[in-house]
């Protein structure tokens, strides 16, 4: 059906190089390479799959002289210049339908451990230590929940929450009139009234990098808890600790910091600022090591998706 090479810059399920090999293409996994040995072959290549191993930037789309498609396993296309890709006359294909239900699952039982003290009490309970008081929850039922971003996970993440009886808004400014059975749409000013429960289904832009610092916070006008599924530095996190310290923020289930490097992979502790030291030393904060959206079932769906969407280009 097709002929080309398609570049395997990252893993992903087998499925995908399965069916781009039965519909033409010769998958190439070069998931070991440097960058310099990837873009000095990229000029071979119809298409590429890539996680997040490294940035398609200017330098390496001019590297891209052949190439038709890049296909990201994943939501986020921060580390593609799609952009320039798409002027180039390359199209730009992601997956949030992927993991949009593994992000949603994953953020509500976040939010349920964080609100419940789940991670200090297992630690507790497991030491010897039986705190009952100094331990008591709070129900999501009654609160206001605010979702920022009402795209594929901000919308699974409102369904999630449907038989809780949370009053759930959410604000997106680049989409109206998206009010469901789920979900109230909102201006900011609502946001920052009612909430009592944030949640983070943004990507990374200009726009949205250090979002949530001080002057975000401290709008708020009831102490709030934070949930972050999106990115890392979405976030500040010295505006956050700040706001844990002063009671503004009650307390913070992350999946992502503004830390992570590129690959996600490689935290230096000792290199961290005082900050990032404070943060993982919080009782009122639990983290992942961003997974929300890695489970087995969306490492399947994601490639399925990309699959779906390459087929639709030719």
């Amino acid at each position: 059906m097709n002929s080309g090479k398609v570049l395997f810059i990252d893993t992903a399920h087998p499925y995908l190089s399965e069916e781009l090999t039965r519909i033409g293409f010769e998958c190439v996994h070069y998931t070991g390479k440097s960058r310099k040995e990837i873009l000095d072959q990229l000029d071979l290549y119809t298409g590429v799959i890539i996680r997040s191993k490294i940035k398609l930037d200017a330098e390496a789309l001019q590297h891209a002289t052949g190439l038709r498609f890049i296909g990201r396993v994943g939501a986020g296309m921060e580390n593609i210049d799609w952009k320039l890709a798409e002027s180039m006359g390359i199209a730009c294909l992601n997956a949030p339908e992927g993991n949009r239900d593994a992000v949603a699952e994953h953020a509500m039982g976040m939010l349920l451990s964080l609100l419940n003290h789940l991670c200090r009490v297992n630690v507790e309970v497991r030491n010897g230590i039986w705190i009952r008081e100094g331990n008591r929850g709070s129900e999501i039922k009654g609160k206001t929940l605010a979702i920022i971003g009402y795209g594929n996970t901000g919308g699974e993440f409102a369904r999630r929450l449907s038989g809780f009886g949370a009053n759930v808004i959410a604000y997106d400014k680049y989409k109206a009139d998206f009010s469901d059975q789920f979900v109230k749409e909102v201006q900011m000013d609502e946001v920052f009234n009612t909430a009592d429960i944030l949640s983070l289904h943004i990507p990374l832009t200009e726009e949205t990098n250090q979002l949530i610092n001080s002057e975000y916070l401290f709008r708020f006008k009831k102490a709030v808890y934070l949930v972050n599924t999106s990115r890392g530095q979405c976030v500040n996190t010295a505006d956050l600790m700040d706001a844990i310290e002063s009671g503004k923020v009650k307390g913070a289930a992350l999946d992502v910091l503004e830390c992570e490097n590129l690959s996600f992979e490689n935290l230096d502790m000792a290199e961290l600022p005082e900050q990032f030291r404070k943060l993982f030393k919080s009782d009122k904060v639990i983290l992942s090591p961003h997974i929300a959206g890695w489970t087995h079932e969306s490492n399947y769906k994601l490639a399925r998706a990309l699959v779906d969407k390459i087929k639709a280009l030719y």
